[in-house]
């Protein structure tokens, strides 16, 4: 699956955090300067077209929603991080966090006893 754009995933995360929208009801929730009508519709079709948003017809007008949820769309990125930057391997990815100590020992321990207990 592609990667999204950071105006990509910031028009993924409201339909994640609001369900079905129009595109014309979209605009409330973006920040000042909020985008034209034109380039947040323009960006919808964009997803749409790499599967990641999905619609439904109301005569001439679609409404939207997200065709995969945000754990998806995270279980998929971070696939696609191990592969790149990991050569595929998760023991790489959680060694080069213990490293860096973004992740304890005692949060790897808890990771295995939940691993173990499942």
């Amino acid at each position: 699956m592609k990667s999204l754009t950071k105006r990509e995933e910031e028009v993924m995360n409201i339909f994640w955090a609001n369900g079905p929208l129009f595109v014309k009801e979209m605009l409330q929730f973006f920040d000042e300067p909020k985008p034209h009508f034109n380039t947040v519709s323009t960006i919808v079709r964009g997803l749409e077209e790499k599967g990641f948003v999905a619609h439904k017809s109301y005569g001439p007008t679609y409404c939207y929603h997200a065709a995969i949820t945000k754990e998806e769309y995270g279980t998929r990125s971070l696939r696609n991080v191990v592969g790149r930057y990991f050569k595929n391997s998760y023991l790489n990815a959680v060694s080069s966090l213990v490293e860096e100590e973004q992740i304890s020992l005692d949060e790897l321990r808890e990771l295995i006893e939940k691993v173990q207990n499942k």
